[in-house]
């Protein structure tokens, strides 16, 4: 599937002409006018990069990338600011909360070509960060004294959505046990739980995952995402 892009701006001429560069490139893109509406998106749906203007109503595009950094959603997305400036005051202030590409006005689409092949691997990795293998691994999660084990039904390089018995509440900070092949020791991490899908089932996030348990677990899943890539995801509980 196509790199999920958000275009946020003010301007519904520019956002458009934007969103029309970005799907002529292969992207899937979508706008917004309502840099509001966008922060209560940006919370609750992925996105493998965001376009946002400098100037908008309350929040900014420098406050809104500072809100995008501090969620559980999109905190590693790729984040490319519009202006038309160029002060080193204003992009100080948008490079300290989190933007990592710039796009200047007035719009044209040969330097959005060139800035897109320039976020092509940053953009790259977070589609293959974010994506999602149907898998079932045994899995156990502990929070203080309480323990649950449940199964994974699908599982990515940042987190997984498990199955158990109960839930963890949202928010909870856990200690996870992943075994990704039968016979081989548990991969340990810090984890969160982001959301509570049903009663029984909780989506994770890792957290502070060590470099070894990184490798381990990008060489296990990474064959399986390019596989299934190429083909619609498929999820079985609707998160």
């Amino acid at each position: 599937m196509p790199a999920r892009i958000l275009v946020v701006d003010d301007d519904p001429l520019s956002a458009e002409l934007i969103c029309e560069i970005l799907r002529s490139a292969g992207l899937n893109a979508s706008f917004l006018t309502s840099s509001a509406e966008a922060a209560a998106r940006l919370k609750r749906e992925r996105y493998h990069a965001v376009f946002l203007d400098m100037r908008m109503p309350a929040p900014d595009g420098a406050e809104l990338a500072r809100q995008v950094r501090a969620s559980r959603v999109n905190s590693s997305t790729v984040i490319v600011m519009i202006t038309g400036e160029q002060d080193r005051t204003v992009m100080g202030r948008a490079f300290e909360a989190g933007v990592e590409f710039f796009l200047f006005k007035p719009v044209e689409r040969n330097k959005l070509l060139k800035l897109i092949r320039v976020t092509e691997g940053p953009i790259e990795r977070e589609r293959r960060r974010s994506a999602r293998v149907r898998l079932r691994c045994k899995v156990t999660l502990e929070s203080g004294n309480d323990r649950l084990e449940g199964t994974t039904l699908d599982l990515s390089l940042g987190g997984a959505l498990v199955q158990s018995h109960r839930a963890f509440p949202s928010g909870s900070l856990v200690t996870v046990s992943l075994v990704l092949e039968a016979g081989t020791p548990p991969m340990r991490s810090a984890a969160r739980v982001v959301r509570v899908v049903e009663p029984d089932c909780m989506g994770i996030q890792l957290e502070g995952l060590g470099p070894e348990a990184s490798n381990r677990l990008q060489q296990f899943l990474l064959p399986l995402i390019l596989l299934a890539m190429d083909e619609k995801p498929e999820n079985p509980r609707g998160s």
